[in-house]
């Protein structure tokens, strides 16, 4: 599996260009609303840097998305998210011919906040194919989004905490890190966090019509509500991630 960053095609690493042009089959998972735009960002991508003499195919598979309701039965929605992509995965794999090479694209890093890597081991386990697996990692949204806004996740001997909106809307700020990263924030838990915090926001880090806001959270909110429902009207939805800092003691 090759991670392929956050959308800017500058931000692969040798390690992914080389992965790409020494494959034989690309897979192009595709799911849910954003599936139009990130097709044509991963195609656009993946004619910029596979050198035209390479020739590789392209397969084409599109799923649904695990879709974070807040319900309670979001563990369940994964499990059969997690299944589905088990049993889809495991034929793409059984697809290549002998001696052939497949790729799987992944957004951002696959070590990070990513099911390939879980889903490609249960499909190993299962037997019914042999196989083995490469991980190139990638540049992550977090890593994206500090340069972005040339800022440092953590400030000098402090602890920097990687979250999701919905563990951040359940169980709040982490009283252990004063440095929190939150990704997967459909419940838009910045909402209800303290004013004083600081706060580096960005949507669609890396692709066409990024958009970025830094400040006081209290000063902020405004702007970063204004930005989001800007972002969902144009696209239809909305991929942001944020950094948000306690003030120094």
């Amino acid at each position: 599996m090759v991670g392929i960053g956050a959308g800017d095609p500058e931000h692969l690493t040798l390690g992914a260009v080389r992965a790409l042009n020494e494959t034989d089959v690309v897979f192009l998972v595709d799911k849910g609303d954003a599936s139009a735009d990130l097709r044509r960002a991963r195609l656009d991508l993946c004619d910029r840097v596979i050198d035209p003499g390479h020739r590789c195919r392209m397969v084409e598979v599109e799923l649904d998305a695990v879709r974070d309701r807040g319900d309670g039965t979001y563990g369940a929605t994964v499990a059969g998210w997690r299944a589905a992509r088990v049993g889809v995965y495991g034929e793409l794999v059984a697809g290549l011919d002998e001696g052939e090479t497949g790729a799987f694209l992944v957004w951002g890093d696959p070590t990070l906040y990513d099911g390939t890597i879980d889903v490609l081991a249960e499909v190993g386990a299962a037997g019914e194919v042999a196989f083995d697996v490469e991980v190139v990692p990638g540049i992550s949204s977090v890593s994206a989004l500090a340069a972005r806004h040339r800022v440092a996740l953590n400030r000098p001997g402090e602890a920097v905490q990687i979250t999701t909106g919905r563990r951040l809307a359940r169980d709040g700020l982490p009283d252990s890190a004063d440095n929190v990263v939150v990704l997967l924030d459909a419940h838009e838990a910045w909402r209800q966090l303290d004013d004083d915090l600081e706060i580096w926001w960005g949507a669609f880090v890396g692709l066409p019509g990024e958009r970025l806001v830094t400040g006081r959270l209290g000063d902020q909110r405004v702007t970063i509500e204004r930005e989001r429902a800007a972002a969902r009207s144009r696209r239809g939805w909305v991929f942001d991630a944020y950094l948000v800092r306690r003030p120094s003691p």
